[in-house]
């Protein structure tokens, strides 16, 4: 889908057909959402520059991501989308950027630009630039990954009050070991989760966090005056975001961390109880044994009282165990 932005702030056009038509002179935005090859095609003739494939934008290098050619600055960077789906993706996104105009490149809807194009850009007043544009989408999309992080650090909130204030506050009694284990496992799932998109986020922050330097240095000499001070405000911004993704980080390793300990608390349990049941039994199964051996010298065969004698003992032998370990505190 190619869309095109001109200078004056409105909703966005769309050539009628790609292959013939041509660029308006006073375009400051062009935007490629999955193009196919006859917008490629457009976009190159109409502006002499070459749009990178999905594969390009997908490199990790910094000379990929970051790289002047006459005049034109080529930028991509890593973006999460669906951070409220249960599988959140990073997608490439690109940014060619001339004094002229703005080229971007994506291959998934984005939240950030729809938002941008629908709310931020009608509200401008003063005629865009391909600077202003770029400015804004990035901004866009620093905004995004706030309201993420508020997301991810309220979901943490939940889940530590769940994981160490909840059960002190049960008064009657514990739940079953089945349940309690069952709930553990959805609390580290969910942890993991946004440690996950935690770790997409900072991918995200750290590629605007490379871009916005990069452009303040070639584009300086043409970067209208309004612009820059919004990529310094941008750069602030995005350093604070990462720090704060830094922080919900080291949450989400605490939780895990607290999550795992509960886990092998649970395991820990199962196993004691199973460790004292089979030592509990062991006397009386001695006792019965012992008794079973049908030998003809033994005395308590001939007792009137032979066989609730046997039950006694073999009851004895198995209470004074669980008394033992009640009075050492194991049970």
């Amino acid at each position: 889908m190619l869309t095109l932005y001109r200078r004056r702030a409105g909703r966005g056009e769309t050539p009628a057909d790609p292959r013939t038509a041509g660029l308006p002179p006073d375009t400051a935005w062009i935007d490629l959402f999955r193009p196919g090859p006859d917008e490629v095609a457009f976009v190159e003739r109409n502006t002499g520059l070459a749009v990178p494939a999905i594969g390009e934008l997908s490199e990790i290098e910094s000379s990929s991501r970051l790289r002047n050619e006459d005049g034109a600055l080529y930028l991509s960077m890593p973006l999460v989308y669906g951070a409220l789906d249960d599988e959140p993706r990073s997608t490439p996104v690109g940014f060619i950027l001339t004094a002229e105009r703005l080229i971007t490149v994506r291959f998934e809807e984005l939240r950030s630009f729809s938002h941008f194009a629908d709310h931020d850009l009608p509200s401008e007043k003063s005629p865009l630039t391909s600077a202003a544009v770029f400015a804004g989408v990035l901004d866009a999309i620093a905004d995004r990954l706030a309201d993420i992080l508020e997301a991810i650090a309220a979901e943490l909130d939940t889940l530590s009050h769940r994981l160490f204030r909840s059960p002190a506050t049960l008064a009657s009694g514990r739940r079953p070991p089945a349940r309690e284990s069952a709930d553990l496992r959805i609390m580290l799932r969910r942890v993991g989760h946004s440690g996950d998109l935690a770790s997409k986020i900072r991918d995200s922050l750290l590629g605007i966090g490379r871009i916005v330097p990069y452009v303040s240095g070639p584009a300086a000499p043409w970067l209208p005056p309004e612009v820059k001070p919004r990529l310094e405000t941008l750069r602030q911004d995005v350093l604070s975001l990462s720090d704060y993704d830094a922080h919900i980080v080291n949450k989400v390793q605490l939780l895990l961390d607290a999550t795992l300990g509960l886990i092998n608390i649970e395991q820990n349990n199962i196993i004691k109880v199973l460790t004292i049941v089979s030592v509990v039994g062991i006397p009386p199964t001695l006792v019965a044994s012992m008794y079973g051996m049908n030998f003809k010298g033994m005395p308590e065969y001939d007792w009137s009282w032979g066989y609730p004698y046997g039950l006694a003992v073999i009851a004895l032998s198995a209470i004074l165990p669980l008394v033992l370990f009640k009075w050492r505190g194991w049970i």
